[in-house]
């Protein structure tokens, strides 16, 4: 077959027609790791996709979907928590078997789970969607007792949440430290989104309050004109932004980080991203390949480069050219993979070449946002997705419009995953 669109927005198909029986023909069977956005999505993809010949087992230790992405805005106050909470009931409608439960081990020779209450499976693919994992030991002193207090609330849950109630009794003229972590990681354009939201409620109710936001990075990571020019318009007086600021140390009893340079950063509320990599599980399962942190993947399937049968999704892939780790890449790395592996189950000819798109919006106060876009190309002939330069379009300037588009955009998405 020629290129392929996988597609690549957040279009959601209808739901099947053809009711699922017990009599259809069962062609394979998989076992996802994780039901996040790429591994929810790829349930989804591949029970439509399949038309119920393949038996789907979807494995995620919390009962919610929390939605990293507009969790800002319920830190910010501007949302409840119940908005970014979802339910995997209509993924059980489809015929996907969902379970409550956290994977310990990952066998990809045998291709099998175990999982932590001894449930024992073995599937013709095992995709891992591990998301990611936070490397606390890298900060001297972000223990198990630091971490009570100091919060990163980089995993949509209980702690955006913890944090809200931090900021909301924080007194005016508080001061909210944020330390972004070394590129890469989760979500680039996140923590620069979070300290404007911040900011901007700072100005509205605590206008004595202020945002300083250290960054591990030389510069902005994403949207770096876009948030610069908001920063100067509107947060002069509640946000400031100092780069190349590494956090070495933390002392949560006196409220203080130490940078990499000896300097002492005090804060009345304190939230420390750590460096990111790969879950645990990835770890476990051999499946890590570059610097101990991410999983490398044939791009033109999605799976392991070290164990073909295994696929890995998500945040948890080493990225490819300027891919940023997404909740939209995650969505369509999963249609990726399906198309894959029900061509590969159902003795299809796999397609060459194919496009997906990133789409990224920014909130900067509660109903304007920030957009940027890029088309990435994957041909058999390079053997790796690589961005197609200008197809993304132009970076958007702050607009009420945009800010209408990205919820509706967050609907979208969750609709498409989990839907």
């Amino acid at each position: 077959m020629g290129s392929t669109s996988i597609l690549a927005g957040c279009a959601v198909l209808p739901p099947s027609k053809k009711k699922l029986t017990r009599e259809k023909k069962n062609i394979g069977s998989v076992v996802i790791v994780g039901g996040g956005f790429s591994g929810a999505s790829l349930a989804r993809y591949l029970s439509i996709l399949s038309q119920g010949e393949i038996s789907i087992t979807l494995i995620n230790r919390e009962k919610f979907f929390y939605s990293c992405p507009m969790s800002n805005l319920v830190l910010a106050g501007y949302k409840s928590f119940e908005y970014i909470s979802h339910e995997f009931t209509s993924l059980v409608k489809r015929g996907v078997n969902v379970l409550h439960d956290e994977v310990i081990e990952v066998d990809p020779l045998k291709k099998s789970v175990r999982t932590k209450t001894g449930m024992f499976f073995e599937a013709d693919n095992i995709v891992v969607c591990p998301g990611i994992d936070l490397d606390f030991a890298a900060i001297d002193g972000f223990d198990a007792v630091a971490q009570r207090t100091v919060l990163h609330a980089w995993r949509g849950g209980m702690q955006t949440i913890a944090l809200r109630r931090r900021l909301s009794t924080l007194h005016d003229g508080g001061v909210f430290l944020i330390s972004i972590p070394p590129a890469p990681y989760r979500c680039p354009p996140g923590p620069y989104e979070r300290a404007s939201l911040v900011a901007n409620y700072f100005k509205k109710y605590k206008p004595k309050s202020k945002v300083i936001l250290l960054d591990s990075n030389p510069d902005i990571q994403s949207k770096k004109t876009l948030f610069q020019s908001v920063w100067e318009r509107k947060y002069r007086n509640n946000l400031e932004y100092v780069p190349n600021i590494e956090i070495a140390g933390v002392d949560s009893k006196r409220g203080i980080l130490f940078s990499q340079f000896g300097d002492n950063f005090r804060g009345d509320v304190l939230n420390v991203i750590p460096p990111n990599s790969s879950s645990r599980i990835a770890h476990q399962a051999d499946l890590v390949t570059d610097n101990d942190k991410w999983c490398d993947v044939n791009w033109r399937s999605m799976e392991s480069v070290r164990y073909p049968g295994i696929y890995v999704l998500g945040d948890a892939t080493l990225s490819a050219e300027k891919m940023p780790k997404s909740a939209h890449m995650a969505n369509q790395h999963s249609k990726v993979a399906a198309l894959d592996i029900v061509s590969k189950l159902k003795g299809r000819k796999k397609f060459s070449n194919y496009k997906i798109v990133n789409t990224c919006y920014s909130f900067v106060d509660e109903k304007s946002a920030i957009f940027v876009s890029k088309v990435y190309s994957f041909d058999l002939k390079v053997g790796t997705v690589k961005p197609i330069e200008g197809a993304g379009g132009v970076p958007s300037q702050e607009s009420v419009i945009l800010g209408k588009q990205a919820y509706d955009w967050a609907e979208n998405i969750w609709l498409d995953s989990l839907g």
